[in-house]
């Protein structure tokens, strides 16, 4: 059956390509913040324990209604952590742990990345009248600027 939703293919296929790097920044992101979550240490290791741990529930709740997007679009969702490695545009968490600060500023960093991704998609969309997805959008992008602000209040003496 064909999918007719008032969005030109070639731009439900640009709209669910630029969704699926956002897919996997988000996944990467939650990825690397649970692992910080289990591995911080130090004197901050309560409030940053319970911190990541509020953030990389977000990232995983957003994760869902990312890819179904993806899917209402009629374009295949990735979900491997080879297509992650590929279309992320965040590296994969370091292998040993960094120290806490350290990994405030990688999350910082990989907040500011994220909504970089989103915004960036934000043009094809808006000229695709792509109502839902601009929502999708909207909300990212102040989830990850609220996220990393913050992540750098922390880094601030």
């Amino acid at each position: 059956m064909s999918l007719n939703i008032g969005i030109s293919d070639t731009d439900r296929a640009a709209i669910s390509d630029g969704l699926s790097h956002l897919l996997a920044d988000t996944y990467t992101l939650y990825l690397t913040t649970h692992n910080f979550h289990w591995n911080v240490t130090g004197p901050m290791f309560n409030s940053l324990h319970t911190m990541f741990m509020a953030q990389y529930t977000e990232l995983w709740n957003a994760v869902d209604p990312i890819a179904e997007r993806i899917r209402s679009l009629g374009h295949p969702a990735p979900g491997s952590y080879g297509q992650y490695a590929k279309l992320s545009s965040l590296p994969d968490a370091p292998a040993t742990p960094p120290k806490a600060l350290e990994m405030v500023a990688i999350l910082a960093q990989g907040h500011e990345a994220t909504a970089r991704t989103a915004r960036g998609l934000y043009a094809v969309v808006e000229a695709a009248s792509d109502e839902p997805t601009a929502d999708l959008l909207t909300q990212r992008i102040g989830v990850h600027e609220q996220s990393a602000w913050m992540l750098r209040a922390l880094l601030e003496d």
